[in-house]
């Protein structure tokens, strides 16, 4: 099944390291990595910045999707109820991969100045031996489309806060 994940981190250049221990294990047949992009947050800056990997057979097609969803979280909200159609059209192209509006609520919400995101998109994965590799990059599952006893299984092999709930309610 392919999976659609963002991890969000306390600081501006985890999510760039994270990216990097995703691709090795890529490389190692760990996981299959379809596509990812990076965002990096500084703290005084007014606009994150996007890195996407242009990986693959379909890099076009990514860049696409990934400039629409950059920009619908980061730009439209900006522009204000002028863009309102542009976020309503891209909510009925998201949810056909699995993210819903409330979780476009949610990573919006997150992912502010002071922070960054790694956005993925995967198949296949050992998350076993997938999670040893990212011991010590503490991050926080803010958006997927697994299921609830998924979540918690992704949760718990990679260390994320285990006071979240499968449905990502703080308990």
């Amino acid at each position: 099944m392919t999976t659609f994940i963002v991890w969000k981190y306390d600081d501006p250049d985890t999510a760039a390291r994270a990216a990097k221990v995703l691709k090795q294990a890529a490389e190692e047949g760990l996981v299959r990595l379809d596509d990812h992009a990076v965002v990096s947050w500084a703290l005084d800056a007014t606009k994150p910045q996007v890195k996407h990997s242009h990986a693959g057979d379909h890099s076009t097609g990514w860049g696409a999707f990934w400039g629409l969803l950059m920009g619908s979280l980061f730009l439209v909200p900006v522009l204000g109820v002028a863009a309102g159609a542009a976020l309503g059209k891209m909510s009925k192209a998201t949810e056909a991969v699995g993210i819903d509006k409330a979780d476009m609520e949610k990573i919006q919400a997150e992912v502010r100045p002071g922070t960054s995101a790694l956005f993925a998109v995967t198949d296949a994965a050992d998350l076993d031996r997938l999670g040893e590799r990212f011991h010590g990059l503490t991050g926080e599952l803010i958006a997927t489309n697994l299921t609830p006893a998924e979540r918690t299984l992704l949760r718990h092999t990679f260390g994320a806060e285990a006071s979240q709930a499968p449905d990502g309610v703080q308990r």
